[in-house]
């Protein structure tokens, strides 16, 4: 034969057994360590995963998923990648999710109802096993129709005792009025909220609803409060506090639906030369990086992603393997209170 032939045969793809050979294990043992790594000792592991990369081997995921009529896919829907609300969440999530061999696939869908319907219809055509959606806010059809075809779901960054959903999260409603308690603790009467769109979005509703029960619980009119709508970005909340600060009643509290929104104010405060917390104090809610990063650093409520994130991906394994225990976990939001919030000015 000559050199030419032999450069163009086609080459054999190796197989599980060539795997196997190679590392010195059962087929079975190359199997779990694919699907399932938790179940196998790190040495062997390693030994795979070295006879894998060795042989370029890459399981036939599609025959697999027939056979046992799951994909070990996951999905995830987040409403924006714009920023780092979801990051560390998402994060934990796939580590957790990687440690039981499921593989996620991730979508934004930019906060519309309609965009996160035709995705959960796509990621559901494309094989997902189980969904990680945010919040409980989604159209009738997108529950029906996961209803309709018995796809495991979780909802997470929230939690409500009104809703039976399977769900992971905190009470955005009483974490915020904790933190709002504290704000009017301090002497603050004349405030005003920076909120996302509230419509199609519970998580941005329950906050600005806790802001609105202190409120009420001090006997002050919640009618009064300033409210500005806004979607989640730094530019509009630096807009929405120029906005506040040059309006004919100034507020002495600016109270952020979230970090990112709180970041935009900081930023517009330091530029008009608005002394924070002496003229005005303001709170974010999340705990991402950026608290720590501005100057001072922001008083805001910790939000407990990586527990959170971890959690609905074992919720989500034991609701598709059917062996659920609990279905419904609370988790607790803590206030972390920095320099951005100080006694009401005098």
């Amino acid at each position: 034969m000559s050199e030419h032939d032999q450069t163009n045969r086609p080459r054999t793809s190796p197989t599980l057994n060539d795997v196997a050979k190679l590392a010195k294990v059962s087929t079975a043992t190359v199997s779990r360590c694919l699907n399932n790594p938790s179940q196998v000792s790190k040495a062997k592991r390693e030994r795979v995963m070295n006879a894998v990369r060795e042989l370029g081997y890459a399981p036939n995921f599609g025959a697999q998923a027939l056979a046992a009529k799951r994909t070990n896919t996951f999905g995830a829907i987040i409403p924006t990648m714009d920023n780092a609300i979801f990051a560390r969440g998402l994060q934990a999530f796939q580590e957790e999710l990687g440690r039981h061999g499921v593989t996620l696939l991730v979508a934004s869908s930019s906060y519309s109802p309609e965009l996160e319907e035709e995705q959960i219809r796509a990621l559901v055509a494309r094989g997902a096993d189980a969904l990680l959606l945010i919040g409980h806010d989604r159209t009738a059809d997108s529950y029906a129709f996961l209803e309709q075809r018995r796809i495991p779901y979780v909802v997470a960054w929230t939690f409500n005792e009104a809703q039976s959903r399977p769900s992971i999260g905190f009470d955005n409603h009483k974490a915020m009025k904790r933190l709002m308690d504290h704000v009017l603790r301090l002497g603050h009467r004349d405030i005003a909220l920076i909120t996302a769109p509230r419509v199609g979005n519970d998580r941005a509703r329950e906050r600005f609803e806790g802001v609105q029960a202190a409120m009420q619980a001090q006997g002050l009119d919640p009618a009064s409060l300033q409210i500005v709508e806004t979607p989640y970005s730094i530019q509009n909340g630096a807009m929405a506090f120029e906005g506040l600060m040059s309006g004919p009643a100034r507020p002495t509290a600016v109270i952020c639906g979230n970090d990112v929104l709180a970041a935009g104010a900081m930023t517009m405060a330091q530029k008009l030369g608005i002394d924070v917390p002496g003229e005005v104090s303001i709170t974010g809610f999340d705990d991402i990086e950026v608290a720590e990063i501005v100057s001072p650093g922001l008083t805001t409520v910790h939000v407990p992603h990586r527990n959170m994130g971890r959690g609905a991906a074992r919720l989500l394994i034991e609701l598709r393997n059917g062996e659920v225990t609990q279905s419904r976990v609370e988790l607790q939001a803590d206030l972390k209170l920095r320099g951005s919030l100080g006694a009401a000015p005098s």
